[in-house]
């Protein structure tokens, strides 16, 4: 019975550590959508460095919570609980690297990203124990890595959010960046078609919304193009609206 009461005691342990990663995931997954909320503001704000300050407090909030989930998993192998945790993580990379474009108009690697999850802290001491033990303080250091995976479909829902910069950025009579975007967009697709069905199955699943995220800033280009000294200004962003809605008809998307 000793036995059992032992098993019984470590699976409680590690059901209570999967819920609070989960809590975790959660967290960090409306706190970076809400970092990308505030970045779609970068092309209308009046000072778009201020949109970007405030999203790197933002984006410092997140990688707090994504220390927790570090500390949370030492001493465990990450990939037991990465079900719990993929969701925020796809969701940081998405934010953070849409931030990387709008600053660089490149991708973020994922190397960068994991140089900013490492975490330090000083361990500190209990003061009962500072006198005797402060010698022996060092400082602790947490990481987590995103994995290949993560990074990839954290990079295919990004072409979702440039699509709507790209609309957003037409609106406000920017014809310049829908072009850029699109070349972009062609070079993320071309990369992931080099993996095709050889990858995991999330990966190949997000292709298809790839190529409609690229479909519809194509379509964006092609008409500003071809008909853009037809159509005023205030109303290019009224006209790709109503062609998106189009090819999702087409496309049987609801």
């Amino acid at each position: 019975m000793s036995s059992f009461k032992s098993f019984q005691l470590e699976l409680d342990t590690r059901h209570d550590k999967y819920e609070r990663l989960v809590k975790l995931s959660r967290d960090i997954t409306i706190e970076s959508k809400r970092t990308i909320f505030l970045l779609h503001r970068f092309t209308s704000a009046p000072n778009g460095e201020e949109i970007l300050s405030e999203s790197e407090v933002k984006l410092d909030a997140v990688r707090r919570k994504i220390k927790q989930v570090a500390q949370e998993l030492i001493g465990e192998d990450m990939y037991q609980f990465h079900r719990a945790i993929s969701p925020g993580l796809q969701e940081y990379v998405e934010a953070v690297s849409f931030q990387y474009f709008i600053k660089t108009r490149s991708l973020i690697s994922v190397e960068e990203i994991n140089k900013q999850l490492i975490f330090t802290a000083e361990d500190r001491e209990e003061t009962t124990n500072m006198t005797s033990n402060s010698h022996d303080k060092q400082p602790h250091t947490w990481s987590l890595k995103v994995t290949p995976v993560d990074y990839l479909l954290g990079v295919a829902d990004l072409t979702g959010e440039l699509m709507r910069l790209c609309i957003s950025s037409v609106g406000n009579g920017d014809i310049d960046t829908p072009f850029e975007l699109s070349q972009f967009l062609r070079q993320i697709y071309d990369g992931f078609t080099f993996i095709g069905n050889t990858g995991p199955y999330e990966v190949s699943k997000k292709l298809y919304t790839l190529k409609q995220s690229l479909a519809k800033v194509e379509n964006a280009c092609y008409t500003l193009k071809v008909r853009g000294s037809e159509i005023p200004k205030h109303m290019l962003a009224d006209v790709f609206s109503t062609k998106t809605e189009l090819i999702d008809q087409e496309e049987g998307l609801p």
